[in-house]
């Protein structure tokens, strides 16, 4: 090594310890860089995410409980108890607790069909079930007037019956069916295919019959996957206005729900009556949330395990 190399390598002092690291910074892996951008990429995502669903979604909710509670408890507690506020709401569960366990068994049954089943027209009858996530509750409500309505289809039949479909609580709840139709379906069936038929061909084969082959074989391993979808089609059905709106005719202390009688408190201006009442849908929304994170840190147990 000569003398003139020696000298270019020999770096005394702070100021080429300071040289060597400036040279080692400005050298830095093209992958350390690459991360850090990756991250301020990601940040800046997350921002961007948090700051949508806090002008779309938390915002309106956050101002919606202030306004009710502005002015204390005592008003809340007026509004919440007047016969109006009481009759909507529990017309409301009474509607979920027909139409939830309705759609519970036809979803089971439908799922099974549509995933075990072998026949012509079974990708038609599959869009049919997912019609109500297309089709406008609005007008969902208005082919039910169509065809149990006085002038309907069915009407006269109807009329001759005795029975009372439109403007009361069957046309409330066969509209809450339709449009909550698809949830319980659609969420059983993946823990069906998942499932396979295995266990249930084997339970046959040691003389089984198909009822405790269902109960003891099937129903077990695709329970979770029909309670998700029982705690969506009870959230959809608490919140459905449009349908049911259409069918039934909005009557005070007959047949008006929680959320039609968010309306008509709003459209009458008493603040207090529809804040009071959307909170209380809030709430319900909320404890739904909760359930279904519940399950699904359940099943994801579950499934470790």
């Amino acid at each position: 090594m000569s003398s003139s190399d020696a000298g270019a390598l020999s770096i005394p002092g702070p100021a080429g310890a300071a040289r060597v690291s400036d040279r080692g910074s400005a050298g830095a892996p093209p992958a350390a860089a690459g991360a850090r951008a990756s991250r301020r990429r990601q940040l800046g995502a997350r921002v961007i995410a948090l700051g949508y669903l806090a002008l779309l979604l938390l915002a309106p909710v956050a101002m919606i409980f202030y306004r009710t509670f502005e002015h204390g408890i005592s008003p809340v507690i007026n509004a919440a108890t007047t016969p109006s506020a009481t009759h909507a709401f529990w017309l409301s569960l009474e509607i979920v607790a027909i139409a939830v366990p309705l759609n519970t068994a036809f979803g089971i049954g439908m799922a099974l069909l549509l995933e075990r089943g072998r026949f012509w027209g079974k990708s038609i009858l599959g869009v049919m079930i997912d019609l109500p996530f297309a089709i406008s509750p609005v007008v969902v409500g208005l082919s039910l007037v169509l065809v149990y309505g006085k002038t309907g289809w069915l009407g006269d039949w109807l009329a001759e019956q005795g029975i009372s479909v439109i403007f009361s609580v069957p046309g409330m709840v066969i509209a809450t069916a339709v449009v909550s139709l698809p949830f319980v379906v659609r969420e059983t069936m993946p823990v069906l295919r998942e499932l396979g038929v295995d266990a249930e061909q084997a339970a046959e084969t040691l003389g089984a019959s198909p009822w405790q082959t269902f109960w003891r074989i099937t129903l077990p391993g695709i329970r979770w996957g029909v309670v998700y979808g029982v705690v969506l089609t009870t959230a959809r059905a608490l919140g459905e206005f449009g349908a049911v709106s259409i069918v039934s005719g909005r009557i005070e202390e007959q047949t008006q729900t929680l959320p039609l009688f968010v309306q008509d408190r709003f459209e009458n201006f008493d603040s207090t009556g529809a804040y009071t009442a959307a909170v209380v849908l809030a709430l319900l929304a909320l404890a739904t949330l909760l359930a279904m994170n519940l399950l699904t840190r359940l099943t994801r147990r579950k499934t470790e395990a």
